[in-house]
């Protein structure tokens, strides 16, 4: 089988013709200014931005008008034109478009890769599709680039590639498709990183025993599109929502009329009674099992004061931002601290919302069915079995992330989390309390027991607290 697949420029692509030999090359990104073009060239580009045409013949045409030099040239502009993301490979039949891989990064390089006829081939179980405005799209994190499945036969290729098979029993079962379309397709897919050879039934010689057994599908995906190098989408502080969609404020709104307001200490006092960093970095650990007397209110106060409390709001022409005790990307602060308490001297249990600014407890609720769900999670959750005194349960307002950040906002969140677990777990060490992070919540859970949309602002991370065991 020849290496027939049809290059083109991306529909996205134009040229402008500044003088004869001299043609700009558009996006709405990039252009790309090239100058003193051989007539030969100027041809070839001018089929790339029409039908496109199979490398072979594109060459063949080069060939004819500027000889061999001309064509080592040609060479050249098409290697440079595939690095920086120009260039798209398409497989046609007889009715149209089969399928078209797209570059999906700076790295991008295209190696064409050839399947055997008889031999079993599998679907990538990294691979995965979705719909992209009116297309179906199929992307894999080990890939640089994606495909575009242009037809219904496209796509019934790939659910049959589920489970091994080969090119001659696909012609069988897509029997309008020839054996060299069939074939040229999944030469696309293997050159995509999104099909590997069959190792017996339902696995993949590439994955059986190398580093990428240890990952999980979604733990790949989502290093692959919040780093740079494998996506080509905007990432970062783009401010994509602004002058479209208002912010959210910095401090949510209280959502209770029940308030508690908690003790607030002394910052001398503070000075004056805690021990010293080194102490408390060196002594911080986490324990699982609480003491007989529950943490008292003026405990969880201090605690809540210094590690969640606003200390300075700012606001700008664009954005509402505010400063607090641990750090948040970009001072957005989308976090917020809801308390399940069990049991804690001096406030009723219940399910209660903490105001940052004001330092105070809104009560949600009691211990109603959902709320001694999420107790009970936690206490499974905890190795030691224990039921906690306190869950304090930290949910994100996305929309407060990522009407700032693009690609990165929910990795954003988490990194926040882990920066709050950090600060929760020094400060309840220096008060000679009992903290604790928990490996998982149930998020539907909590936006029941809240009464928050799940897409709007739902549990991202779960710390448990309470009185330090008297051993």
């Amino acid at each position: 089988m020849k290496n027939d697949l049809i290059i083109s420029f991306r529909a996205d692509i134009s040229s402008i013709e500044q003088t004869e030999n001299e043609i700009v090359l558009k996006n709405k990104n990039n252009s790309l200014n090239l100058q003193h073009i051989s007539p030969g060239i100027l041809e070839a580009i001018a089929v790339l931005c029409a039908e496109g045409e199979t490398e072979e013949k594109l060459s063949q045409l080069v060939l004819e008008k500027d000889g061999h030099y001309g064509l080592s040239e040609f060479y050249y502009y098409l290697e440079t034109f595939i690095k920086i993301g120009l260039i798209c490979h398409t497989v046609k039949f007889d009715e149209g478009t089969l399928a078209t891989l797209l570059s999906n990064s700076s790295n991008y390089k295209f190696q064409f890769k050839k399947v055997v006829l008889d031999k079993n081939y599998i679907l990538s179980r990294f691979a995965y599709c979705h719909r992209e405005d009116d297309r179906l799209i199929l992307e894999s994190p080990l890939s640089f680039g994606k495909i575009i499945l242009n037809n219904w036969r496209s796509s019934a290729i790939v659910t049959e590639l589920a489970k091994p098979v080969n090119c001659l029993q696909l012609c069988q079962q897509i029997s309008d498709l020839t054996e060299e379309t069939i074939q040229l397709f999944l030469s696309l897919l293997l050159s995509a990183d999104m099909l590997a050879e069959a190792a017996g039934e339902n696995k993949e010689i590439q994955t059986e025993n190398s580093p990428l057994a240890q990952w999980e599908f979604q733990d790949l995906l989502f290093h692959s599109q919040i780093r740079t190098g494998r996506q080509n989408k905007p990432i970062g502080r783009t401010y994509r929502f602004w002058k479209q969609i208002p912010q959210l404020p910095v401090v949510k709104p209280k959502v209770s009329e029940e308030i508690i307001d908690l003790y607030k200490p002394e910052f001398n006092e503070q000075q004056a009674t805690d021990p010293y960093f080194t102490t408390v970095l060196e002594s911080r650990r986490s324990i699982r099992s609480f003491g007989k007397q529950p943490i008292t209110d003026r405990q969880l106060g201090e605690f809540l004061y210094r590690s969640a409390r606003v200390k300075k709001l700012t606001k700008t022409d664009i954005e509402e931002l505010s400063n607090r005790p641990y750090p948040s990307a970009g001072a957005c602060y989308e976090l917020e601290f809801y308390l399940a308490i069990n049991s804690c001297q001096n406030i009723a249990s219940g399910f209660y919302h903490y105001c940052p600014q004001e330092h105070q407890l809104g009560r949600i609720s009691g211990l109603d069915d959902p709320v001694k769900a999420l107790l009970e999670e936690a206490r499974i959750n905890n190795p030691q079995k224990s039921v906690p005194q306190i869950l304090i349960i930290l949910a994100a307002r996305f929309q407060r992330a990522s009407w700032y950040y693009e690609s990165i906002a929910y990795a954003g969140i988490l990194k926040n989390v882990g920066a709050v677990f950090q600060t929760m777990y020094l400060v309840a060490t220096a008060l000679g309390l009992a903290p604790c992070a928990l490996g998982y919540g149930n998020s539907d859970l909590f936006a029941a027991a809240s009464g928050t949309d799940y897409y709007a602002e739902t549990s991202v991370g779960e710390f448990i607290l309470g009185s330090k065991p008297e051993n």
